[in-house]
């Protein structure tokens, strides 16, 4: 029997879109394997792959794979450096486009976006004609494709823009979603990562049906507030909204060294560069964070975190690397080559609900100063202005 749609929930998802616009840009490399990320510098690269192109997808490149694998796998790949500037302008671009079918659009990342579209569906013939609408107008507009899925939540809809790539468009009406999830493996749910699902294969659950399948009491006993969601999202069950912002946890920033380091100075000038990195996002975003965490990776790969929470809610760079320059000692790593490393922070507040009073005079007349240095910084480029401490990581280092 057909169900009556409640909700339409849309997600859109740009194909591999940082190769994509490479390819738009560039003629020549429409058709061949386009790796965008760090010089692979014959397999020896230190940094990650961004996006592949579908024709490198083939040979097995993924995004956030290491690019000395990727040059591996795929030798005769064209690798591209990221164009943050020309990336951003597509993406305004298709947001941009997005507006003109509903308000009540969230962006999730640069390339891809949830819709609700309920309140707007009924100006149109049917479903299918609106996904197509936003298909044909973001190709003709910018020369890109997009995958878009139709559903009645924002989890299932997420799944089904990946279903047909490229250029897919999958609607799910609501009384196909169960037929729709429940062949899947549960990996394709929302927060199935990789030791989820480890542990749900020791349960002998591969599948979405699987999980629906299994007790919810147990479930719970095993995952505690996990157990429920999973148990949700196989069951089809998702309520969330399209807010217009995603709510922003944390903010982090790292970098992978060109080669394996044990100087202690240019650790600790990194940690002060990465520390302006974000303290600047932070103000931003317009937020300050409670909780200051070091991140470090060893040459063998294992990889350690350590985090401080401090009594008030900061987004001064001196402050952030007193912290993380703590825990960097608490830690010592001693002459251990060191791979990479990473400074966060969250438990964010507002700026907007700062009570400035906890503040004295000193702090805030740091904070006007590190505005200015970001207005210069962002009207100048990324290396006007710094600590002088830091001056030497970003000389070595990429992040």
């Amino acid at each position: 029997m057909k169900q009556e749609w409640k909700r339409v929930i849309i997600h859109v998802d740009m194909d591999a879109f940082f190769a994509a616009v490479e390819q738009l840009h560039h003629p020549d490399l429409r058709g061949k394997p386009v790796i965008v990320g760090a010089d692979p510098k014959g397999g020896k690269g230190r940094g990650v792959v961004s996006t592949a192109s579908y024709e490198a997808r083939k040979f097995g490149v993924h995004s956030a794979m290491p690019i000395s694998r990727a040059y591996r796998l795929c030798p005769q790949g064209i690798f591209v450096p990221p164009n943050g500037k020309l990336y951003k302008r597509y993406s305004d671009q298709i947001f941009e486009i997005l507006s003109g079918f509903t308000p009540l659009i969230q962006v999730v990342s640069v390339d891809e976006a949830f819709l609700d579209v309920t309140g707007v569906v009924h100006l149109y013939d049917s479903i299918e004609q609106l996904g197509k609408k936003i298909k044909d107008r973001i190709f003709s507009q910018t020369g890109l494709t997009a995958s878009v899925g139709i559903a009645p939540s924002k989890s299932v809809a997420k799944i089904a823009s990946d279903f047909k790539k490229p250029d897919g468009l999958t609607i799910i009406p609501p009384e196909h979603v169960q037929e729709f999830l429940d062949p899947l493996p549960v990996t394709r749910l929302w927060g199935v990562g990789k030791k989820t699902f480890q542990a749900l294969s020791r349960l002998g659950i591969q599948t979405v049906q699987q999980l629906r399948q299994y007790p919810l009491s147990i479930l719970e006993e095993k995952f505690g507030q996990m157990g429920s969601h999973l148990y949700r999202m196989a069951n089809g069950i998702d309520e969330r909204d399209v807010h217009e912002h995603e709510e922003i946890k944390s903010v982090s920033h790292e970098t992978t060294f060109e080669v394996d380091e044990t100087d202690r100075e240019l650790l600790i000038s990194t940690l002060l560069y990465l520390s302006e990195k974000v303290s600047s996002r932070l103000r931003k975003y317009g937020f300050r964070g409670k909780t200051v965490q070091l991140k470090i990776r060893f040459k063998d790969f294992s990889t350690f975190t350590r985090n401080k929470t401090i009594p008030y809610a900061t987004n001064l760079t001196d402050e952030i690397f007193t912290v993380v320059q703590k825990l960097f000692g608490e830690f010592d790593p001693g002459k251990k080559p060191v791979r990479l490393i990473g400074v966060g922070v969250s438990h964010l507040v507002s700026e907007k609900g700062f009570q400035t009073t906890l503040w004295d005079g000193e702090k805030e007349r740091k904070l006007e100063l590190e505005k200015v240095m970001d207005r210069l910084t962002e009207k100048f480029g990324k290396n006007a202005l710094t600590h002088a401490r830091a001056l030497n990581a970003k000389r070595r280092n990429k992040s």
